[in-house]
């Protein structure tokens, strides 16, 4: 069984093609067992709630079962095995989640597989499915249509280790050999006490809102830059997951 915990995190982005850009910002996110979701005192429960409607299609009845079925679709099964997701959870009504990373184990404890949940701010979705080495590194192909300034074009490598004492990811693009864009989370731990859990909040007030508003913030300042548009086409809905 493993504690539920808090990252405080520093979310950065750099755009380096076709012209530089960076962003930071500050936020937390959660590591949690899916089979042990906390258990909030019920004046904290408005600050951090865990939806299956937040995760893969929307119509399972837990995040567990539409991993699950998600995972069926693949040839998986982890047969009771324990899984661990990194996410923001939903604040005083609203989530964003750019990524969910589910670190799946099968029952004998070996990890099975990590799975990359994607959101858009255009309300679509996809989920990776991942090989990771033993430094927690895969690519992919990309296959969600992200940023409007990217086609959904090339892959992805991703270095996603499972959290420990520090959160330490990165996401880079990868287009006709060159890296044009790169995002990693960096965060420390913390125990997710009511103390801690307010702490946060109180730091990062309606968190989930805070990074919506800031990627369209972004995405804004990009526009005004002459940065062209790609066209944006139409996401296929993965089996498995409605």
């Amino acid at each position: 069984m493993v504690a539920p915990a808090l990252y405080e995190c520093e979310v950065a982005h750099a755009r380096t093609a076709p012209i530089r850009h960076s962003l930071r910002h500050r936020t937390y996110m959660w590591l949690v067992d899916l089979d042990r979701l906390p258990r909030l005192p019920p004046a904290l429960r408005p600050l951090a709630r865990f939806r299956a409607e937040d995760h893969f299609g929307g119509t399972a009845p837990t995040v567990r079962a539409g991993l699950e079925r998600f995972l069926a679709t693949r040839g998986v099964r982890l047969d009771g095995g324990r899984v661990l997701m990194l996410t923001h959870a939903r604040v005083l009504g609203h989530v964003f989640n750019p990524l969910t990373l589910y670190w799946c184990h099968d029952h004998r404890g070996e990890q099975v597989c990590v799975v990359a949940e994607v959101h858009n701010t255009y309300g679509e979705r996809h989920c990776y499915l991942l090989r990771t080495d033993e430094q927690g590194r895969a690519d992919t192909a990309k296959e969600l249509y992200v940023s409007p300034f990217f086609p959904v074009d090339g892959a992805y490598r991703m270095r996603l280790p499972v959290p420990r004492d520090r959160l330490d990811l990165t996401v880079q693009l990868l287009i006709a050999g060159t890296k044009p864009f790169t995002a990693t989370v960096r965060g420390s731990r913390r125990p997710a006490t009511p103390r801690q859990l307010l702490t946060a909040a109180i730091r990062h007030p309606w968190s989930t809102a805070a990074v919506s508003a800031g990627i369209r913030r972004h995405g804004i300042a990009l526009f005004l830059r002459r940065l062209p548009v790609q066209p944006r086409p139409r996401h296929r809905i993965q089996e498995g997951m409605k």
